[in-house]
């Protein structure tokens, strides 16, 4: 027995350092770099963009405080070939391109207001779309003022753009395509092309007025995105009988801790700006009481402020929730996908990874 631990741990001695050694090789290290790329270079499954569903991915779970595993807020919905993404918070594009979505695919951006935590990312949207080769301008729907952001962000990235184009030639940057189209929208119907339908209603931001939610209806399933509100009819209305409904969710009773230990620590700041914004968010327990009024079958929590740090936290963050509602809701985590068959009831629950 001996003997054979001894042969069995220097086997595994010799192929360490052969490998150790084989490491060091050049050929065998760009050899090794090319499997990595050509992984890397890989576009997502096929099988994202078929037009038997309506897909959604969320691309960013977190609200504006910082967390180090979840973007800020992004929802992305898959339809008709393309994907059409609802706010571009911090890190989103990162998420989306870690995941090897194409860009050349992109439908739109909709923004539902003008907070910063919902708009970090649009200059990099624009951007990495067009390199990636998108056969348009980029369209960026959203309340009246869109126009003022969007040409603010096509300002800081003017000399970006130029350079670029200067560098690789403007047939493969083509300048017309590499801009950005600012439509602003009133409630209703925003978009309807390939089979999707997209509308826009009001929510209470207050004082941000007006900000909008978003509906998706395709080949007879719904989805709905909230955006920032205070517990309100309107979204009630959009998602009567949604299969899912994306509801930002700000733990209010945390948020309350917060500002009392803000405020002993000398943070008076932080305690007012904590003790503010309850009056213009939605708990996860009104949340789901918006999801069972409407009749939805499924309630994803998102634009999680604050971000819960770990699990533990987590259970925290959704208390008093299975009181109202049992089951059909879950905490929203980056890379949550959600697939709706066509025609169908079914509702199917994966992950792309974190």
């Amino acid at each position: 027995m001996r003997r054979a631990i001894f042969i069995i741990l220097a086997l595994v001695l010799g192929i360490g350092m052969l490998a150790a050694t084989a490491f060091r090789i050049p050929a065998l290290q760009d050899r090794m770099v090319r499997r990595v790329v050509d992984r890397a270079l890989a576009s997502a499954p096929d099988r994202l963009f078929a037009e038997d569903a309506l897909r959604v991915l969320l691309c960013g779970s977190s609200g504006p405080l910082p967390h180090p595993s979840r973007a800020g807020p992004c929802v992305a919905v898959l339809a008709g070939g393309r994907f059409y993404v609802v706010d571009v918070g911090r890190g989103s594009w990162n998420r989306l391109a870690g995941w090897r979505i194409d860009g050349a695919r992109i439908g739109a951006i909709l923004l539902t207001h003008f907070h910063s935590d919902h708009i970090q990312e649009l200059g990099e949207f624009d951007l990495q779309t067009w390199v990636a080769g998108r056969s348009g301008p980029l369209r960026v729907f959203g309340p009246p003022g869109v126009e003022r952001v969007v040409a603010g962000f096509e300002e800081a990235y003017a000399l970006d753009a130029g350079y670029r184009i200067a560098h690789h030639g403007a047939a493969l940057l083509p300048p017309d395509v590499g801009r950005m189209q600012a439509r602003a929208v009133d409630p209703g119907l925003v978009l309807e092309e390939n089979g999707l339908r997209i509308t826009a209603f009001v929510v209470d931001h207050a004082p941000v007025r007006p900000a909008y939610g978003y509906r998706f209806d395709y080949r007879g399933r719904s989805v709905v995105v909230s955006g920032d509100t205070s517990k309100n009819a309107g979204v009630v209305e959009a998602a009567r009988d949604a299969d899912v409904l994306f509801h930002e969710a700000q733990a209010n009773h945390i948020v309350g801790i917060i500002s009392e230990e803000a405020g002993s620590a000398g943070r008076p700041r932080v305690a007012k700006i904590m003790s503010d914004i309850p009056d213009y968010h939605t708990t996860p327990v009104e949340a789901v009481e918006v999801a069972n009024e409407a009749g939805a079958k499924l309630v994803v929590f998102y634009h999680l402020t604050p971000p819960p740090p770990v699990r533990l936290m987590e259970r925290i963050y959704v208390r008093g929730v299975p009181e109202v509602r049992d089951e059909g809701w879950i905490l929203g985590d980056d890379g949550l996908l959600v697939e709706l068959p066509a025609d169908s009831d079914a509702v199917i629950r994966t992950s792309l990874g974190g």
